[in-house]
């Protein structure tokens, strides 16, 4: 981790996110991107009346974010954020519709191929309750009254998101039961976990791309087809615990473990057709 890296941290409204950056920033000797959303003039407006100001809102909200991204490029410092450029694009299909929804996917675009890619990006989850608990603590005023429905609605979205998700590397980490800001011991587990992601060969590789000017992509692995097969015997135990706790196979824990044990045979049938 001697080369600066470029961690994104992702998850629903009231998760943690810029709370976990800022905490983080000390730590790992880091610059801060943080998301600008008290500046937009309809956010209160939208939460009021989601279906009148959700296209005014969402377009604010895109160009702003898009802004931001244009401070990335090679730096001497790591960066972390608390957003994705890619977490704009969920809340538009959750507010939009139609026209709006159209001409909004058509801006996305344009503006998607100019970002930057984060060399890793860490996926804080948490149930509905937890979410609604940590909305109330934080006693923001526009979100006030906010809509549980609307909330799960956007973790649904969340989850589907990343369930799939094979465009950098990814640290998903629960937080159910973790309070990082008032506990220093579940801070520095999330920290350890964080260290040794940006710490892996996948990782690594796409920090000296980016560092020596290459072109962006989303990171190809380039670990072995050993070191994927090992992966994917650890998603296969995760996937096996989770059928042990629910038989069903309808729990998160079991859609995510079988994504993941998807994702890795993938990449071992890319890895080796590599090697041909």
């Amino acid at each position: 981790m001697a080369r600066p890296f470029y961690l994104a941290i992702e998850g629903v409204i009231g998760v943690g996110k810029t709370a976990l950056a800022r905490l983080l920033q000390p730590r790992f000797q880091a610059d801060l991107l943080l998301e600008v959303f008290e500046e937009n003039p309809f956010l209160s407006d939208f939460y009021a009346d989601r279906q009148r100001y959700a296209f005014q809102t969402q377009i604010f909200f895109l160009l702003s974010r898009y802004r931001q991204q244009q401070e990335i490029r090679v730096r001497e410092q790591p960066l972390i954020a608390d957003y994705t450029f890619a977490k704009d694009r969920l809340f538009a299909h959750l507010n939009l519709t139609g026209d709006e929804l159209a001409t909004y996917e058509r801006l996305h675009q344009a503006l998607a191929e100019k970002v930057v890619w984060p060399d890793l990006v860490v996926y804080l989850q948490a149930s509905l309750d937890v979410l609604m608990a940590r909305i109330a603590t934080r006693d923001r005023p526009y979100e006030r009254g906010i809509d549980p429905g609307y909330i799960e609605s956007l973790r649904q979205a969340y989850e589907r998101h990343f369930a799939n998700y094979a465009a950098t590397s990814l640290l998903v980490i629960n937080t159910d039961n973790l309070d990082f800001v008032r506990n220093p011991q579940d801070l520095a587990y999330i920290e350890g976990q964080i260290r040794t992601a940006l710490a892996s060969a996948e990782v690594q590789a796409h920090i000296g791309r980016r560092t020596v000017g290459a072109e962006e992509s989303p990171p190809v692995s380039l670990r072995s087809p050993v070191e994927e097969f090992l992966a994917l015997t650890q998603a296969i135990g995760a996937l096996g615990a989770a059928l042990a706790a629910d038989p069903t196979g309808r729990s998160s824990d079991s859609r995510r473990a079988l994504s993941a044990s998807r994702e890795y045979l993938r990449r071992i049938e890319v890895s080796l057709d590599v090697r041909r």
